[in-house]
């Protein structure tokens, strides 16, 4: 299910001074395939996008997920291999939290109405506005004990 369609995709671009490249459709794409709960790394995607035969760098790839995540169509993650990965921001889904294996980097995905809450809480006392709130916790799974 496409839950950015490419007029949006192009409008958005557009008003920020970008164009709508192959290349930025393609990603958009492999993210809007994939299942929920599925994380890829910059790395990952890069050899996924030449493995079809794209002609796109890897800074390519950085650059555009950068933007992406900017733009709210991506959320950025730390989780535990060191090094960012990315997810779609499905719209009206409530916020999602990360579970993560220090040990075979299994993650599973969680919601809990009292960590938005309370983040909700805190960010109006500061006076902010939340776009997303994300909790990591880092711990063995039970495959790992």
């Amino acid at each position: 299910m496409a839950f950015y369609s490419e007029a949006l995709l192009k409008q958005e671009l557009n008003n920020r001074g970008y164009r709508l490249t192959p290349q930025r459709q393609k990603i958009l794409d492999i993210f809007q395939a994939l299942s929920q709960g599925e994380h890829l790394s910059a790395e990952f995607l890069h050899q996924d996008l030449s493995q079809e035969g794209e002609r796109i760098s890897l800074s390519t790839v950085y650059r555009t997920l950068h933007l992406m995540v900017g733009m709210g169509l991506l959320r950025e993650l730390e989780l535990a291999e060191g090094h960012k990965h990315y997810e779609l921001n499905r719209p009206l889904r409530e916020h999602h939290h990360h579970l993560v294996c220090v040990h075979c980097n299994k993650t599973i995905e969680f919601s809990d109405a009292q960590i938005d809450q309370v983040g909700e809480k805190q960010a109006g006392t500061a006076g902010y506005h939340v776009l997303d709130c994300q909790l990591t916790l880092y711990g063995v799974c039970p495959e790992c004990v």
